[in-house]
């Protein structure tokens, strides 16, 4: 079975796609789920090259998930080619999308692809991730981000059976 390819993508990949990217990778290993490929990107160039934001790695740390070696990177158009779910943090994530994937790939995804969708969608709740470089607030983005990660994997795990 050909695995499934997961892109988390928030704005500077140092806090939201990071904490989803280590979480969801957890949560498989944890279940022993296999045949999932599990990274993220951000939509801006701001903050290529660093690692995850330190409140955001020792929210991560404080659950016994490491993270280090991780640094930020822009999504590209071959990772839109590559991935098969392009999972965003946020509504601005999709509008800064219009500058990363062709035009003609842009208008699909805004007509709803399907390979395009924001992490809350995944579990019924029509919200944005909460953004703690704005709160501060790493717990609610904790909470948002295991909510979002179990809802990928009972959806496309049921998918798979």
């Amino acid at each position: 079975m050909e695995k499934v390819k997961i892109l988390f993508v928030c704005h500077g990949n140092i806090c939201r796609s990071p904490m989803a990217e280590f979480v969801m990778k957890r949560k498989l290993a944890s279940a022993g789920i296999e045949g999932f490929e599990v990274e993220s990107a951000a939509t801006s160039t701001e903050e290529i090259g660093n690692p995850v934001y330190p409140p955001a790695r020792r929210m991560l740390n404080s659950h016994g998930i490491d993270c280090s070696g991780k640094h930020a990177r822009q999504m590209t158009m071959r990772d839109y080619e590559y991935y098969d779910y392009i999972v965003l943090m946020d509504r601005s994530n999709l509008r800064n999308l219009r500058w990363i994937l062709s035009p003609d790939v842009y208008e699909k995804e805004s007509t709803k692809s399907g390979k395009v969708s924001l992490l809350m969608d995944w579990a019924g709740k029509n919200r944005d991730v909460a953004d703690p470089w704005y709160t501060g607030d790493f717990q609610a983005t904790w909470d948002d981000v295991n909510e979002g990660c179990d809802a990928i994997i009972n959806k496309l795990t049921t998918q798979r059976r």
